[in-house]
């Protein structure tokens, strides 16, 4: 049995694949540790994992603004000590980062103390703390296709996301009437995700006469601290039910995503091998302020390989007429989930297990050479 310290803590597109990791190396026999933040979204999600150790550390996010600047500095300093202490304590044979302001201190400290160390980048433009901390790393996991300058080319894997068990999909009869949501009536799910979700409420809220009216039932995901829960009913000509949901945060993605017809979100990678796992086709609106812009290179690449489509957020005004041009026809419907089928064929989460238990194989140098770290 190894021991592995995962970092994924921040947001929920770097906290699902750490449950996931955790979960399938559980599974193998091994032992694991999830490094979080102290922030909202990580209390929520691993509230429905309590057969899962975590460990909270201190951190925030970089920024170029002063006061934000010196907080970062400040609390990643504390998030440094916190690490070494706790890797010193806990002694991991492997240590694995997803990326965001809880990877780098932990990376840090696990290259301090002779602990190999591994990242995984799932967005198509890898973040800060990846391009800063790859060339540190025994390996780097990267999206199909991507490479990172500085990294060497023994170091990198291309693999994907890996996803959460639960995230198989489900009959969509039963996943809507778990959800409270008509079965016969077609269904639109509105992500926005854990920051820029306004715009995207605000555009569902607008359209709510037009879907009832259309009979197209509605569940949209706020995000926390959002706007209030609550469910509106309207009906449509027939004189049927037609419900619109609003939810600040839903810990059963699996079934919502298998209960819709047509999803709209923004395009963090997770979402996007969710959709895919799930077989739902989705229209994206990569969120304009996203890190270097990553989000509409992941939504480029959704696109070409037969996703779903993209609209960019200065043409919400369109955005309706696009759903109805989709939802209603069953055929490209299909050749979307068709598409997403074939985009799932590769296990990442295995792929990713079974070299990890490589890297952490007794009689194994995994630390890389210094002249290459220099390199």
């Amino acid at each position: 049995m190894s021991r592995f310290l995962i970092s994924c803590g921040g947001t929920g597109g770097h906290l699902s694949p750490g449950i996931a990791l955790a979960e399938g190396l559980a599974v193998r026999g091994h032992e694991s540790v999830l490094l979080v933040s102290m922030k909202k979204v990580d209390t929520r999600l691993l509230e429905k994992y309590p057969h899962l150790r975590f460990e909270r550390s201190p951190g925030t996010a970089f920024s170029l603004r002063p006061v934000p600047l010196l907080r970062c500095v400040g609390t990643q300093s504390k998030a440094f000590a916190h690490c070494v202490r706790f890797v010193r304590a806990w002694r991991p044979d492997g240590i694995v980062g997803f990326g965001g302001f809880t990877s780098a201190p932990v990376i840090a400290a696990g290259r301090m103390c002779g602990v190999p160390v591994s990242l995984h980048e799932s967005n198509r433009v890898p973040g800060l703390a990846i391009r800063g901390l790859g060339r540190l790393a025994h390996r780097v996991y990267l999206p199909p296709g991507v490479r990172l300058a500085g990294v060497r080319p023994a170091a990198t894997r291309h693999i994907g996301l890996p996803v959460r068990r639960e995230f198989v999909r489900q009959p969509q009869a039963a996943a809507r009437a778990a959800l409270g949501l008509e079965p016969n009536l077609p269904v639109l799910v509105v992500l926005g995700g854990s920051q820029g979700s306004g715009a995207l409420n605000d555009w569902v809220r607008s359209r709510l006469g037009e879907f009832a009216a259309e009979g197209i039932q509605v569940y949209c995901v706020t995000g926390l601290g959002k706007g209030r829960d609550g469910t509106i009913e309207g009906r449509n000509p027939a004189g049927q039910v037609v419900r619109a949901v609003f939810a600040s945060f839903s810990d059963r993605m699996n079934e919502l995503l298998s209960a819709a017809d047509l999803v709209v979100s923004r395009a963090g990678a997770g979402t996007l091998a969710e959709l895919i796992r799930c077989e739902t086709p989705a229209i994206l609106v990569p969120y304009p302020q996203a890190a270097d812009d990553h989000q509409r290179a992941n939504a480029e690449y959704f696109e070409r390989q037969g996703g779903g489509l993209v609209i960019e957020q200065t043409r919400l005004a369109h955005l309706h007429q696009e759903v109805m041009d989709v939802i209603f026809n069953d055929w490209l419907l299909r050749k979307f989930r068709g598409n997403l089928r074939r985009m799932d064929r590769a296990n990442s989460l295995e792929l990713m297990l079974r070299d990890l238990e490589e890297i952490v194989a007794p009689g194994r140098n995994p630390l890389p050479a210094a002249h290459a770290i220099a390199a």
